[in-house]
């Protein structure tokens, strides 16, 4: 059984930047591969971003690439998601998960264990 708990959510002004974190509990962790969803308040859940248990590979939606950046910090239980350029689009709940196969996916059924997620706010 894994805990995800994310935190650095905030309101930010357009073109802000914010970094937020995912600690997850369990000697696990470092075989996971994790991922970053968010949902707009009456939107589907969107995939943001994906990185495998190595952190060999990540993998981005386009409407975030080259602005966002996904890390992990296997000695911490801790994955990142550093967001700069932010826009008002931007603006949702975001949530981490865990998926045991260790391949990041940008399916949410392909993930195992989520976190309760970080309220993101962009002022325009």
């Amino acid at each position: 059984q894994v805990q995800l708990v994310e935190s650095g959510g905030g309101l930010v002004q357009a073109g802000g930047s914010l970094r937020l974190s995912c600690a997850a509990s369990g000697r696990t962790f470092s075989s996971y591969a994790m991922g970053w969803f968010r949902q707009a308040p009456g939107k589907e859940r969107e995939f943001v971003a994906a990185i495998s248990w190595s952190a060999a590979i990540t993998y981005y939606a386009d409407s975030v690439k080259g602005r966002f950046t996904v890390s992990r910090d296997n000695a911490k239980n801790t994955v990142y998601l550093q967001m700069n350029s932010l826009k008002p689009e931007d603006t949702a709940v975001y949530y981490c998960a865990a998926s045991k196969t260790g391949v990041p996916s940008s399916r949410w059924r392909n993930y195992d264990y989520w976190g309760q997620g970080t309220q993101v706010t962009v002022s325009s």
